[in-house]
């Protein structure tokens, strides 16, 4: 969607015409799941989550093209994480709210592994949803692991600001620029959320798995040491476990409450 419309937009500022495919609606309701390959729309009992995959056997049911495992992975984790946090925050708000964010999450997160960019048109709505969020809710209740509205005001400027002065730092320093501003926003949106207590524990979690995995990868010859890494997906993992765990990490590990 968000490449057709660049098409579009240069199209506009060449003054040339939008091609034929770009004229047709293109969103996520129009046209019908396709195979990639062949083009043939998916039938929707070969479209359940998981199941189509395993009774397809991994291939389209038209040309027989191996269909990638990406998919029912991505299924499976997007289920075992909703079960997971309905179990965790029961039948309340904050499960509806705390579901929200985690589908954002995994959406970002592949996006990001695939093309190194985190979409303004889920970042942005996250950051606002999270604001007014706290606006609708008022106080939370004991236990709820979202911010008050000031604090997740604090919150996202403090996320976006500090990226923001370590993307400036690392550019004036090396003439590289280290991290996008997808980046900045997603914490940003993140601290929305849960307030500006999880600066630390997400900061924290984020770089160092980040930095542990690159290392990782590169020690084994899978990266080399010029190609960047996608930092989105640490930055989504991290939040994640704030938003389950926020609470116990900041009891085990005393000096992550800073902030608080």
């Amino acid at each position: 969607m968000m490449d057709r419309a660049w098409r579009r937009e240069c199209a506009a500022l060449a003054d040339g015409p939008a091609s034929a495919p770009d004229a047709e609606p293109f969103n996520l309701v129009r046209p019908r799941s396709a195979c990639p390959a062949c083009k043939t729309p998916i039938k929707a009992r070969h479209n359940v989550p998981v199941l189509g995959w395993l009774w397809l056997r991994g291939r389209c049911a038209a040309c027989g093209v191996a269909i990638p495992a990406r998919y029912p992975v991505v299924e499976a984790l997007t289920g075992l994480l909703s079960g997971l946090l309905v179990w965790h925050f029961g039948y309340t708000p904050d499960a509806i709210a705390a579901l929200g964010i985690t589908w954002a999450l995994i959406a970002l997160t592949v996006i990001d592994l695939d093309h190194q960019l985190l979409p303004d048109s889920i970042t942005l709505p996250l950051l606002w949803a999270g604001l007014f969020f706290h606006l609708l809710a008022g106080p939370h209740p004991d236990g709820s692991p979202f911010a008050s509205l000031t604090d997740g005001v604090i919150g996202a400027m403090a996320g976006y600001l500090s990226l923001w002065l370590v993307y400036q730092g690392f550019r004036l320093v090396t003439g590289k620029e280290g991290m996008g501003y997808g980046d900045f926003k997603l914490f940003a949106a993140l601290l929305a959320w849960l307030g500006y207590q999880m600066f630390l524990p997400i900061l924290l979690l984020s770089a160092v798995t980040g930095a542990v995995t690159g290392i990782s990868l590169m020690a084994l010859g899978r990266h080399g040491r010029k190609e960047p890494i996608p930092f989105g997906p640490f930055l989504a993992a991290a939040g994640f476990v704030a938003l389950v765990w926020g609470e116990p990490l900041l009891d085990a590990i005393p000096f992550l409450r800073v902030f608080s």
